[in-house]
């Protein structure tokens, strides 16, 4: 018995193994994999302080995998089942009307959640959209991929009005879409990226003086007033198994004369909180990852009280949980961020928003959403 139970195991590590060859050939071979920076700008990433051996590094030491493999954990994620991973249907999603983004005055700060880390902030009468993965698949090889929970957004890209900035956070394919960035490459005026990830964007066809690639703690001036700072965070990039952390990881302080919005892309909790709500803080509101998360990175991703203490590091005064909500990426039940966060939150005496996907949230315009509609 022993002998077809072995050849039975080997069978499927072999099987596992062929898929995985066949997945990453076809990633390299799609346009969705993306660029690759130039020679002379991997050389001068080397001024960032920040970039050694050909490879992005974190401001404290940071381990991918903190418990098992990768292997390990991509076994979990194809075969083991987590009770509640997904919702039993579609979620309520209220649907964006164009029209209502576009009719704002400057003094307005808003914003609309569509679900994960994709993200609409007016502010200083601009539209910024943050890491807009608008798409239902994710990635090029969708059969492995997680979808999305709902078979639609709040708004397409295509329904978006002129967009003035689009921040990503990093490369990675549930953060930037290259089907989105199609969509929105001829309507969005400037894209801000961490260094390298530019070089996806030209691939794409996005026009380069379009493009700005920011290094930690550099700034660009909107007309209006409106300023965009690239921050640290601390976590990886790729969009394969050949190119780990080939491009940098951000996260984003936007700040207009009277408002001031943090964005923390993803990442694990570190002393880099503190230090920049020390030097941008205080913030009217916080976007603060909050959900995918698992021990076995517990470096590169926050839990949701970790996410909690962050937003109070920046010194936010409201919290928004994002990076839940659309697609099943570890191991724990679709809403349990949001219900350890709002524990964590009440607990900590920090106000917290829960909008529905697709949602407005007005600050300073009456009672902000709080509803538990994910129960």
């Amino acid at each position: 018995m022993r002998k077809p139970l072995r050849f039975l195991g080997r069978l499927t590590v072999s099987l596992l193994i062929v898929l995985l060859v066949i997945g990453v050939a076809f990633a390299n071979l799609s346009p969705e994999f993306g660029g690759k920076p130039t020679k002379a700008q991997r050389a001068a990433y080397a001024k960032s302080g920040h970039y050694q051996d050909g490879e992005f590094q974190n401001l404290v030491p940071t381990t991918l995998m903190t418990g098992g493999s990768t292997v390990g954990s991509l076994w979990r994620f194809l075969f083991s089942k987590t009770p509640n991973d997904k919702p039993a249907g579609p979620l309520p999603m209220q649907p964006l009307d164009s029209v209502s983004i576009t009719r704002k005055t400057p003094e307005v700060l808003r914003v609309t959640w569509f679900g994960h880390s994709a993200s609409l902030v007016e502010i200083a009468g601009k539209n910024i959209l943050l890491d807009p993965m608008l798409s239902v698949k994710m990635g090029p090889i969708s059969w492995i991929t997680p979808q999305r929970y709902n078979p639609q957004v709040a708004i397409t890209a295509e329904q978006l009005p002129p967009i003035d900035a689009v921040l990503i956070s990093h490369d990675h394919y549930d953060h930037l879409d290259y089907q989105t960035i199609l969509r929105l490459k001829d309507k969005t005026t400037h894209f801000f990226v961490p260094l390298g990830v530019g070089a996806h964007l030209r691939a794409w066809g996005v026009a380069p003086e379009r493009i700005r690639d920011l290094d930690w703690n550099d700034s660009v001036q909107l007309p209006g007033g409106l300023t965009i700072t690239s921050t640290p965070a601390r976590h990886f990039s790729g969009r394969g198994l050949t190119n780990r952390n080939a491009t940098s990881w951000s996260s984003w302080v936007i700040k207009s004369a009277a408002k001031r919005v943090f964005y923390s892309g993803d990442g694990g909790y570190g002393p880099h909180f503190q230090a920049i709500g020390q030097q941008h803080g205080p913030f009217d509101l916080a976007l603060m990852e909050c959900g995918q998360y698992d021990a076995q990175w517990a470096q590169i991703h926050m839990l949701p009280e970790q996410s909690v203490q962050a937003a109070l590091d920046v010194q936010a005064k409201l919290l928004l949980p994002v990076h839940w909500g659309a697609f099943t990426e570890a191991h724990h039940p679709w809403n349990e961020p949001v219900e350890r966060a709002s524990a964590a939150a009440a607990h900590l005496g920090l106000p917290m928003t829960t909008p529905l996907l697709g949602q407005t949230v007005t600050l300073g315009a009456g009672p902000l959403p709080q509803a538990k509609w994910w129960q």
